[in-house]
């Protein structure tokens, strides 16, 4: 694996069977994780219908970690009923750094990223556009240009504690 994506489902608190199907991981609005129908390892070869397609144009070597939540999301100011919890970011930014850890993953902008910020760097993909994570609801001040740094370096934090243990 060689690369982490992190996603919003767009949808509810907890996954849904087809949200199974698109990511291998999925945290719900308490911060459990829920494993996805495919493993990791299914994305080394996308071979349709026997992989996670969370990324457009990226999915190959890539593991896909998407909180549920975000449905109804228009704008900071229109978040919908789903936001995404304290909890539940929090769990997911571990969860990307014991993956991190365990598949010998380096963090950093081109390795661990948003949707949004693989749809930025590669706009010639059906990635573009997307806005998945642009919007942090527990941690408001972030700028959706800075989300993904915001996460990479919540992610190295749970690493250093990770490796504290």
């Amino acid at each position: 694996m060689k690369r982490i994506i992190i996603h919003w489902t767009a949808g509810r608190y907890s996954p849904s069977a087809v949200e199974k199907n698109y990511y291998h991981f999925l945290v719900d609005k308490d911060g459990n994780i829920h494993k996805g129908n495919f493993a990791p390892e299914d994305n080394l070869v996308c071979t349709k219908g026997h992989y996670a397609a969370h990324t457009g144009g990226g999915n190959t070597g890539a593991i896909g970690v998407a909180m549920c939540a975000m449905c109804g999301f228009k704008s900071k100011s229109l978040i919908g009923d789903y936001p995404i919890t304290r909890k539940q970011f929090e769990a997911a930014m571990k969860l990307c750094a014991e993956l991190a850890l365990k598949y010998n993953i380096p963090v950093n902008s081109a390795t661990v990223m948003s949707h949004y910020e693989f749809g930025i760097k590669n706009p010639q993909t059906s990635s573009a556009g997307k806005i998945d994570v642009t919007y942090i609801p527990p941690y408001p001040w972030v700028d959706k240009n800075e989300a993904g740094s915001f996460m990479r370096s919540k992610i190295k934090w749970y690493m250093s504690k990770a490796k504290e243990v």
